[in-house]
């Protein structure tokens, strides 16, 4: 019986030891020519006015080794740095999107975390969305890139910007501690984390955050997966409302952001946009950023999760949320995003047909765009690329 237990204990099934799938809308472009790509958005910067819809076709369609290898081009080409001369001829969020695109996705998650923690002030949203959403490959990574590019160490900055068990937190996070997922299904383990949790918070009289941090900061995610589910049979509450009973403000925002990544992180990230752009004028910042920092990580699967929850299409909503009277985003950088999430259409017919709306649609009375799309496809178009345009 005892080798049984033992056994049980520590069964084996295969699960998280492949690397983990991706899913860009951003990928290599064929026939790619840096020389004539550096060329092009020459001519363009140099036009009167800018010729910002080829600088947006260019950028957004290929993948960043493309984009470094047009800049390189460009530097030749040019005599000058294609960062700077963009930054000579764009502005306002067009200028932001495509800066961002000229880093790699590390590099631009490095960028986004210092310029939360630049100046008076912090901007936790930004640091809670970043550190808690990130594996230990992604975190070893960015701060490998933030050491290079600031000269400075990121626990020391979160550590100078935060205070108390929210930066106790991120800084357990950073340390990237985290167990790789394993073959081995530990249920003993399973079982005394969940009760650890239980009678860390539910069970006493305050919280000991302390035993939460450690749980959360250290097991693989697969491990707590299954954590949370034993959690059920010792809690009248699930995770979620466990942590929303014991801690409040930034450190109750990271708990719940762990947690929704844990389960499901292409989720998380679709409701961060739908949130983003319910919101009166639409956080623009939001919407950029996990655009730019996803687009050739996942952001196909963060598409489908957003229409799998919220019954429309990503593309639809930014297209509603960015045209509406009060959003502040520019025509142009509007454009940019549309193409950053969707890189096997036809843009050119998909937006002519976005833009044939007039502006007066908002949310509340929605251009019928599937019927558009539905018409259009059967009509024009094969069945693989009438499939995809009817999913976005």
């Amino acid at each position: 019986m005892a080798l049984v237990s033992e056994f049980l204990g520590q069964l084996t099934l295969s699960y998280g030891t492949e690397p983990e799938p991706t899913f860009p809308t951003v990928v290599p472009a064929r026939d790619f020519d840096p020389a004539r790509d550096a060329a092009r958005i020459d001519v363009a910067i140099k036009t009167k006015g800018t010729d910002e819809q080829t600088i947006i076709d260019i950028l957004t369609r290929r993948s960043y080794e493309q984009r470094r290898d047009v800049a390189f081009e460009y530097e030749r080409f040019a005599k000058k740095d294609l960062v700077t001369a963009l930054k000579g001829a764009l502005s306002g969020s067009l200028e932001t999107l495509m800066l961002g695109l000229m880093k790699s996705t590390v590099q631009y998650d490095a960028s986004e975390l210092k310029a939360s923690m630049k100046g008076l002030g912090t901007d936790e949203e930004t640091l809670i969305e970043i550190i808690c959403s990130r594996n230990n490959e992604e975190l070893t990574e960015i701060k490998k890139f933030y050491r290079e590019m600031f000269k400075k160490e990121l626990d020391k900055d979160i550590a100078g910007d935060t205070s108390g068990n929210f930066a106790k937190l991120l800084l357990a996070l950073v340390q990237t501690k985290r167990d790789e997922p394993s073959n081995v299904i530990d249920y003993e383990m399973i079982d005394n984390d969940a009760r650890s949790l239980y009678e860390a918070g539910v069970k006493r009289k305050g919280t000991d955050v302390t035993t939460w941090i450690s749980i959360m900061s250290q097991r693989s995610v697969p491990h707590l997966q299954k954590v949370f589910e034993r959690y059920k049979s010792y809690s009248p509450y699930d995770i979620q409302e466990s942590i929303r009973k014991e801690v409040k403000g930034d450190l109750e925002k990271s708990f719940l952001t762990l947690v929704d990544c844990f389960q499901n992180r292409q989720l998380y990230f679709a409701n961060r946009l739908s949130e983003a752009m319910k919101s009166k004028g639409a956080k623009e910042k939001v919407v950029t950023r996990i655009i730019v920092s996803r687009c050739e990580v996942d952001l196909k699967k963060i598409r489908s999760e957003f229409k799998r929850q919220h019954k429309k299409s990503l593309f639809q909503t930014i297209a509603v949320s960015t045209r509406a009277p009060q959003a502040r985003l520019r025509h142009s950088a509007f454009r940019a995003l549309l193409c950053l999430l969707v890189q096997t259409l036809c843009f050119r017919i998909i937006l002519f047909l976005f833009e044939g709306f007039p502006c007066k649609r908002t949310a509340e009375n929605p251009p019928k765009i599937n019927e558009t799309f539905s018409v259009f496809t059967r009509k024009h178009c094969d069945v693989t690329w009438a499939s995809e345009v009817m999913f976005l």
